[in-house]
């Protein structure tokens, strides 16, 4: 049985293994020579990062199951979890390896380019001198480095921490191994005296390498070399229990205890000598349920994502200047203009700044006096925060149900609950068992002796360095009806035993398995009474059975069903007597495609919503996710039109089926790049 055969049976395709199939469309935009090569050196540095992440949640996840006893054969896609966790490995190996072969040709290109990216062996008498007077200005004093022996006890190595594993021969043929744990406040990379029109790079790993005899100056050794070990570890957050610490101080603590969790996966160089790494491995407890990865001289790839640009903007993509709105105005009321209709923000097509300057009118406007928001991913330097503290500072009652649970964001949002609770800011800190993950704002002004509402929401996160690479949309809205509901949601964070009813949102955990299924029903219902039934579903995942038994349903019925779907994907289509009514399709390019769109054809008058739930199980019944209808009939035009430029992407558009072999979709139709499309669609609107 293939890996491939192994991660499908004749319903579902296991999720892990679509996952990393999804990675593997990444790593296709890396080896892509049609994009600019130091993007394809940062698409590398997604991979790389995806990976991590991987490792240390679904990987993780996996190997407890398998530690517990448990064969969780339906949990997994009908595979035992200990043959999965083989089969992840064996792919994991395979795209490494993949990945090494496409580093190497960038290699060769950026020579072309007159870049160079040098090691230790390569250095020449001025650059010498240059990397030795950074070492002992730069890293020499942010260096840690590990004396081993057989009687030290190893320390608990860093969570996705990268090392130097040193080996030294001594006098009499003793050795003596060290550790050196890179420092993450250096540069990984370090751009040398530039020496006629050439660029030369050395890895601060290189470095070090070349720089280990004033490191060991101490030791008498007769030959010394290192190579590179990386350990991932599971990221789930375990909370104690002492009902002394506030929430806050707990998964403080929790997130710290993150960086010493058990080891999930160990790379190391498949260069090193093989006393040094059974030495580690015996050290770090490295057992049989860990992946153990061979890889190449260099790990923490995820650094490409920062390589320097070096002022070759031709190696770059084209920045785009985020366009305005059409009716809307950052030097003008957006509430005076919100009021007389609704408005569509789609990032990163149109700036973000319309969000912030919401909330920034909201924390000024004497008439203004609550704002309630969800946070769940928030910026470094977030103007959204700056914007609530500041109207809590300005008398406004605010109440913000901020998730300190989303993963591996947890710190950047602790660190500024903490600043929004010195101000008065009303934290709501989610609800138990479930994460709030929905995305919006309601706002309450006093207009003569009336209270109005005006509000947004989204499918993304209000994040101001996202919104310039993820797409999302983002409806402002003053329809009172819509706004009275999302305040409903509010009042459930509060009294969460209490159920609200909905009349126009879609909400989880309690609703949106039942309503989604109602929305299907009524298309099916169409083809039995031989008019079109049609579903049209842009989403990042889908692995719920439930929501992909529900779709086969449709299928067999008739249903013409088009899904965009960018990451993992369970369901398996155009499967005769099943999914032969579905195609999917998965877009990978320049930005990260993360709108929800959900559009259903209605007989010819289609509901369309934005959301912020994927068909995952944790969206339907373990989150607190919101479904938007949208009801201007210009906006709901503009999702239609804009779905279907991605529906017709023929250049980075993927095809999703049982073989996993992401193929380009390729057909005789006018080439359409659907990310380049939609910039000139809002161009256009502009102009109009």
């Amino acid at each position: 049985m293939t890996k491939t055969e192994a991660s499908v049976n004749n319903s579902y395709i296991n999720r892990e293994i679509s996952w990393l199939q999804f990675n593997a469309r990444v790593l296709q935009e890396a080896e892509d020579e049609s994009v600019p090569l130091i993007e394809r050196l940062r698409f590398l540095g997604i991979f790389s990062n995806n990976l991590d992440e991987f490792f240390k949640v679904r990987y993780a996840t996996v190997k407890r199951i398998v530690e517990a006893g448990k064969g969780a054969k339906n949990e997994l896609g009908g595979i035992r979890a200990k043959e999965l966790l083989e089969i992840i490995t064996q792919i994991v190996i395979s795209q490494q390896s993949e990945s090494l072969d496409i580093l190497h040709e960038i290699g060769n290109k950026l020579r072309e380019e007159n870049i160079y990216l040098i090691n230790e062996t390569q250095i020449d008498d001025s650059q010498h001198e240059f990397i030795k007077e950074y070492f002992l200005k730069q890293v020499s004093p942010a260096l840690v480095t590990i004396i081993l022996n057989d009687e030290v006890v190893l320390p608990n190595l860093k969570d996705s921490g990268a090392y130097l594993a040193v080996r030294m021969l001594m006098p009499g043929d003793k050795k003596q191994f060290a550790l050196i744990e890179i420092p993450k406040s250096v540069n990984r990379f370090v751009v040398l005296p530039k020496q006629d029109d050439k660029f030369f790079i050395i890895a601060v790993d290189d470095l070090l390498r070349h720089c280990l005899s004033d490191i060991f100056n101490i030791f008498d050794y007769k030959s010394i070399s290192a190579h590179m070990i990386k350990i991932t570890r599971d990221g789930e957050l375990d909370f104690e229990s002492d009902l002394s610490k506030s929430f806050i101080d707990k998964l403080s603590d929790s997130v710290k205890h993150r960086e010493v969790g058990e080891p999930v996966r160990f790379v190391y160089d498949k260069t090193i000598h093989k006393d040094t790494l059974q030495f580690l491995m015996s050290k770090m407890g490295i057992d049989a349920t860990d992946s153990i990865i061979p890889g190449g001289r260099y790990h923490n790839r995820r650094d490409y994502m920062g390589f320097p640009s070096l002022g070759r903007t031709d190696l770059l993509y084209d920045k785009i200047e985020a366009l305005p709105i059409k009716g809307l105005s950052l030097q003008s009321s957006i509430f005076k203009a919100i009021v007389k209709k609704d408005y569509l923000l789609h990032a990163p097509y149109q700036t973000f700044s319309y969000v912030v300057k919401f909330l920034r009118e909201a924390a000024l406007d004497p008439k203004v006096k609550t704002i309630k928001i969800t946070i769940y991913r928030l910026a470094e330097i977030s103007h959204i925060a700056s914007s609530l503290i500041n109207a809590a500072i300005n008398g406004k009652t605010v109440t913000v149900s901020i998730e300190l649970r989303a993963r591996f964001d947890e710190q950047a949002n602790i660190n500024y609950a903490k600043q929004m609770e010195e101000v008065g800011v009303n934290l709501i800190f989610g609800v138990a068992g479930l994460k709030v993950h929905s995305k919006m704002c309601v706002i309450e002004r006093e207009e003569g002796k009336k209270i109005r509402r005006y509000g947004f929401v989204s499918t993304g996160n209000f994040n101001e360095s996202t919104a310039k690479i993820y797409t999302d949309y983002t409806l402002f809205t003053a329809n009172q009806k819509i706004l009275k509901d999302v305040d409903k949601i509010f009042s459930f964070f509060k009294t969460n035993y209490r159920i609200n009813k909905y009349k126009h949102l879609i909400v989880s955990p309690h609703y949106t398995k039942r309503e989604v299924f109602k929305l299907i029903d009524h298309e099916i219902e169409s083809v039995r009474q031989g008019k079109e039934g049609l579903i049209r579903l842009k989403m990042n995942s889908i692995s719920s059975y439930n929501m992909v038994d529900k779709l086969y349903e449709a299928s067999r019925a008739g249903v013409k069903i088009q899904m965009i779907v960018r990451g993992l994907c369970c369901l398996i289509p155009g499967v005769p007597g099943m999914s032969e009514n579905i195609e999917v399709i998965s877009v990978v390019d320049k930005f990260l495609e993360h709108s929800r769109v959900y559009i259903f054809g209605n007989e010819g008058k289609p509901k369309v919503y934005i959301s912020s739930a994927d068909w995952m199980t944790r969206n339907i019944e373990n989150r607190v996710e919101v479904s938007c209808p949208i009801y201007d009939d210009d906006i709901k035009q503009e999702i239609i039109e804009t779905f279907n430029i991605c529906w017709n992407d023929n250049v980075k558009a993927r095809i999703l089926n049982d073989s996993q072999e992401n193929e380009y979709r390729v057909n005789n139709e006018e080439r359409l790049r659907s990310q380049y499309a939609l910039y000139d669609y809002y161009l256009k609107k502009l102009e109009n």
